[in-house]
């Protein structure tokens, strides 16, 4: 036997005929939800040759969000991450997209929101836990067994590996949906030189729904299927830098992620999970006061949001947003703190982002905040944006007059 092939050990000693291992599979099968996974897929280890030129095309125009792996081949050719691969395995954990009693969020406490992909803990401890024990289960089972697993941070196209494997189909919002579980899953895989029967893949669709394209907020969704990801929300809130004012009027108050294309989708109707205790948000964590997190220190944040999926780029993105927030909010009471992150803060993308929201609240006192800021300013891009602030304000004020005569 070569470490190619690995043997399965039996109470009669060692086999390794499809028939072992179609055995094998369906223990794997039945003792998945033990594991804590909901779903689990077989598929054959091919190259995804199909997808070569998808990912190509996508970088070609620029829809690339750049956190993916940059090696096109890695994330086409399953044996560049495991030397002669047999199979994929697929599984899929689901989580809840219903928040119980969520907190209100009312004037002078204005809240943010997190993506549902973010509310409970972090779905890679999730995965890799399950992934750690699914691993077990096979080399407690099988000599020579080799295993590579993987969540979104690998090589592979997660939903490229569920789509084969028949955890669901791709939509035309880019989401793989279960016929069962919708899209509200987390999905990871394994890569084995075990020879597994691969799975039937779904063969439902979104027929002629476009939802889920009519609905996206920035207009990402550039067609079925394919997605601009330098304009999805999902991937702005996510960045460090400063934001364009289209975005901006568009997070709404976002922080993290954006579930709209997963809302409005049919296949999702209803559905919610529950009974992962691990999975089920916190709801002042998920729906959190927005002014709050902008006195967040390093330490503080990484207590309150470190489990979550939303802490991994820590917390300057996430404080950016919640000034965005509460610029679109144009809440009065959320001026002090605004004008004081304006003025004082070192963080360049924080003071002119407050610049912004200072814009949309209006009024003569933030008008005379940004002249105030525009006069110690040193910083260009800052400078530029109070500039803008500054117009903004004033066209509000002239606007304003013209009304009153």
């Amino acid at each position: 036997m070569t470490e190619a092939q690995p043997v399965a050990k039996g109470r009669r000693g060692r086999y390794s005929s499809p028939q072992d291992w179609s055995r094998l599979k369906q223990e794997i099968k039945d003792a998945a939800n033990s594991m804590g996974i909901d779903d689990i897929g077989f598929a054959s280890a091919d190259p995804f040759l199909s997808l070569k030129n998808v990912l190509l095309d996508r970088r070609a125009k620029g829809y690339e969000s750049g956190f993916e792996e940059p090696d096109i081949d890695k994330r086409v050719y399953p044996e560049l991450s495991l030397e002669r691969p047999a199979s994929l395995i697929s599984i899929a954990v689901a989580y809840p997209s219903k928040l119980k009693d969520p907190p209100k969020s009312e004037p002078g406490k204005r809240r943010g929101i997190l993506a549902r992909s973010a509310w409970g803990q972090d779905y890679h401890t999730v995965l890799r836990e399950a992934m750690a024990r699914l691993e077990e289960f096979i080399l407690q089972r099988v000599e020579g067994a080799r295993i590579e697993s993987m969540v979104d941070t690998g090589a592979l196209v997660d939903r490229a590996v569920a789509e084969r494997a028949g955890i669901g189909f791709k939509a035309k919002n880019c989401m793989v949906i279960s016929p069962k579980w919708g899209s509200w899953i987390y999905l990871g895989e394994l890569i084995t030189n075990i020879p597994f029967e691969p799975d039937t893949p779904v063969t439902e669709d979104c027929g002629e729904c476009t939802k889920c394209i009519d609905s996206c907020p920035t207009g990402a969704l550039v067609g079925p299927g394919e997605l601009n990801a330098q304009r999805c929300i999902s991937f702005l809130t996510q960045t460090k830098g400063f934001l364009e004012d289209e975005f901006m009027r568009k997070i709404g108050n976002r922080l993290y992620g954006c579930d709209t294309c997963q809302m409005v989708c049919p296949k999702n109707k209803g559905k919610s999970w529950s009974h992962r205790p691990e999975l089920q948000p916190d709801p002042e964590t998920v729906k959190p006061l927005l002014l709050p997190i902008l006195e967040l220190s390093n330490r503080e944040f990484k207590e309150r949001f470190g489990a979550s999926a939303a802490a991994w780029r820590g917390k300057k993105p996430i404080q950016r947003n919640a000034v965005i927030a509460l610029g679109n909010f144009k809440d009065k009471a959320s001026l002090p703190k605004l004008i004081d992150i304006m003025r004082n803060d070192p963080r360049p993308v924080l003071r002119g982002t407050a610049a912004w929201s200072l814009s949309r609240i209006g009024g003569e006192t933030a008008l005379q905040a940004v002249n105030q800021a525009i006069a110690a300013e040193k910083d260009e891009e800052v400078l530029a944006r109070l500039y803008r602030a500054k117009e903004a304000l004033e066209g509000d004020e002239a606007r304003s007059e013209e009304v009153m005569r």
